[in-house]
């Protein structure tokens, strides 16, 4: 079967070869149709297996698909009302994220920015969980409108997904279809998910999030890392005072911080981090009770948002990422977004990376096709994979490490000096300032700004 295709394959593009000469033997015109044609016959040929039909892996059908690839994802579950998405909330698109898509699709990107709530262009930032008061403040349009990049939005994963889903085609996505294993030869990849069935393709990207299979195949099963801390989310019908002048904001404290953002449709979606061991849980009905005791000295913009939220709409999840490894790929086998640099959500960035990630590879591959021919074509496919993750390895590295960076400044934060609990009294009242708490404001006022404009828009100011 396999030399039937492969006879086919160079019997199409030997015919399409041939009269690409004589077309420009003769000055055909359409000698330039032609060379398209021949392009498009041999992408049409390189079969692209995605294992996971979440944001990358949808993202990278759409791209594979748009610029003629075969492509075909398998996803475990692909339900609105998967837990995935009900924990997890709204996903931040950065204008990087959002570039890439319009060159993906500009049509696809023009529904997911109708469908966004833009907070890119209002006041977003850092502020004191007790007092309220801002604490720094993150310029997020300037850096947009200075390269004519989309403003920095939010939109509902589930919404996201349905959007993508609908573009790449249920002919494309197999819901209900796993991907626990694949087995690989010299020119090809064979994956085999759950119920025992078998598909065939020239590459393999895994795209099956935190807990990859593909993953585990490749470099050996490790558990993720336990961020230290668990996080509670919520979804509030309540429209606050600053909602038009306020995106985001992050309430600090020690050991614990909350982050609110307006997701549009009179909704406010806020989470609260809180270090504690693992696997921890709240009585029925007891979450928000824990909430408001956690956060009761809090100030009334973070008490408030918990007071409105009705029990049923707190869920909480505990925090896990990944260290990170520097080598994604092996023969025709390759990996992609949370599957290889997973993110704490802290700063926003792991499904902007994801899309990224998708890019490079369709461009790489785009590339492999371009040299390939014949029996080269396998060769070229697994190169294409070594440049895509030579050339995202750094801009990953240094973006996971920000993140990880900022978490722990977050949840140091200690805006007094602590005299202890056997100090007396008047000492905690007197409110010293803490001066570790100056060079954090030096750092953020001098070097965060390039960091965040990095990250936003892809560039060193």
């Amino acid at each position: 079967m396999a030399s039937d295709q492969c006879n086919q394959y160079k019997y199409s593009v030997k015919n399409l070869k041939s009269r690409l000469k004589k077309s420009l033997f003769k000055g055909n015109r359409s000698s330039m149709k032609l060379e398209k044609d021949l392009e498009g016959e041999k992408r049409s040929k390189v079969r692209i297996l995605i294992a996971g039909g979440g944001i990358g892996g949808l993202v990278l059908a759409l791209a594979a698909k748009n610029r003629g690839f075969e492509v075909k994802v398998f996803e475990k579950n692909l339900s609105a009302v998967r837990g995935e998405g009900r924990h997890r909330g709204p996903i931040q698109l950065h204008c990087k994220a959002l570039a890439v898509l319009q060159s993906m699709d500009k049509e696809v990107a023009d529904q997911i920015m109708k469908a966004g709530c833009v907070n890119g262009d209002r006041i977003n930032g850092l502020a004191d969980g007790i007092s309220g008061k801002w604490f720094a403040k993150i310029d997020m349009l300037t850096p947009a409108k200075k390269r004519g990049l989309p403003v920095s939005l939010l939109i509902c994963r589930m919404t996201l997904q349905n959007i993508l889903v609908n573009a790449v085609g249920f002919d494309i996505v197999c819901n209900r279809s796993e991907v626990v294993d694949f087995k690989e030869d010299s020119n090809k990849v064979t994956i085999i998910l759950e119920d025992g069935q078998q598909y065939e393709g020239d590459i393999l990207v895994g795209a099956d999030g935190i807990w990859s299979k593909v993953r585990g195949k490749l470099f050996g099963w490790k558990e993720a890392q336990y961020s230290s801390y668990t996080c509670y989310s919520g979804l509030a019908d309540f429209v606050p005072s600053y909602i038009s002048t306020v995106g985001f904001r992050v309430f600090m404290g020690l050991n614990q911080y909350f982050a609110a953002c307006d997701v549009g449709a009179g909704k406010m979606q806020w989470y609260a981090f809180h270090k504690e061991p693992r696997g921890n849980t709240d009585p029925p009905a007891g979450k928000k009770r824990r909430l408001l005791e956690l956060y009761e000295n809090w100030c009334c913009e973070v008490v408030t948002l918990i007071s409105v939220t009705p029990e049923d709409m707190i869920l909480r999840r505990d925090v896990y990422d990944r260290d990170m490894i520097y080598a994604w790929s092996k023969g025709h086998v390759t990996l992609l977004g949370d599957s290889v640099h997973a993110m704490q959500p802290n700063l926003g960035q792991g499904g902007c990376m994801a899309i990224e990630d998708c890019q490079q590879l369709v461009h790489e591959l785009e590339k492999a096709v371009e040299r390939g021919c014949n029996g080269q074509m396998a060769d070229e496919l697994a190169f294409s994979l070594k440049r895509y993750e030579r050339k995202r390895i750094i801009r990953v590295s240094v973006v996971h490490g920000i993140v990880r960076m900022a978490s722990k400044m977050l949840f140091t934060y200690q805006p007094y000096l602590d005299f202890g609990s056997d100090r007396i009294s008047f000492l905690k009242r007197l409110q010293i300032p803490n001066p570790a708490l100056l060079p954090r404001r030096l750092f953020i006022a001098l070097v965060m700004p390039r960091l965040m404009n990095w990250m936003l828009v892809g560039h060193w100011f």
